[in-house]
């Protein structure tokens, strides 16, 4: 009898281990908040700018590389004339103010236009090409009256470029721009272009 009342008394091993095993979890769990806690404020700190450093190199590289690269922006000459090249063969000289993906935004705009006799002469058909003349007119006094902007979609742009200041068509914007120091006179139809020359084959 004494046997199985000193056996039934007897406290399992699974009983016995359990409360180390949880102890031994909360004091670890202890000596972890401890150590945060036991550290210098300065290396609590420092850890705290470093991740905050990290993450806004992070993000500023992303957005570096979403937004970066050189933009076309960047290429414009804004001390001279652009010439815009349409995709149906039409050309606009003037001052590129915004180029982006979307549009360009063309703004003091020129464009060529060409003058030929209504009768050549038929019998020298080799030199009827002499005569066509082509003269630079300022957009603005067309029938429907445009302002002197133009916002171009970028699919109807082949290209475009910065014009040399020694170039023809600088020129002749320069010297229109001279001879009307006052802006464009739609009332005198012949100060709103400035010949360029003619064309030969």
């Amino acid at each position: 009898m004494e046997f199985s009342t000193s056996r039934g008394t007897q406290t399992p091993a699974a009983a016995r281990v359990a409360p180390n095993a949880t102890q031994g979890a909360v004091s670890g769990g202890g000596r972890k908040n401890a150590g945060w806690k036991a550290s210098p404020i300065w290396l609590r700190g420092a850890l705290l700018v470093l991740l905050f450093a990290g993450t806004i190199l992070v993000v500023s590289l992303l957005v570096l590389l979403y937004f970066g690269g050189v933009k076309e922006q960047n290429y414009v000459n804004k001390n001279q004339e652009q010439a815009v090249f349409l995709t149906n063969g039409q050309v606009y000289f003037g001052k590129v103010k915004t180029v982006n993906k979307e549009f360009i935004d063309l703004q003091q705009i020129y464009y060529l236009n060409v003058n030929q006799q209504v009768q050549p002469n038929q019998s020298n058909s080799a030199n009827s090409n002499s005569n066509q003349s082509v003269s630079l007119v300022k957009l603005g006094c067309e029938l429907h009256g445009p302002t002197d902007r133009m916002i171009v979609n970028r699919t109807q742009v082949t290209f475009w470029e910065n014009l040399k200041s020694d170039g023809q068509v600088s020129k002749a914007i320069a010297q229109w721009a001279q001879q009307n120091p006052n802006g464009q006179n739609c009332a005198q139809s012949s100060s709103n272009s400035t010949s360029t020359g003619t064309t030969k084959p």
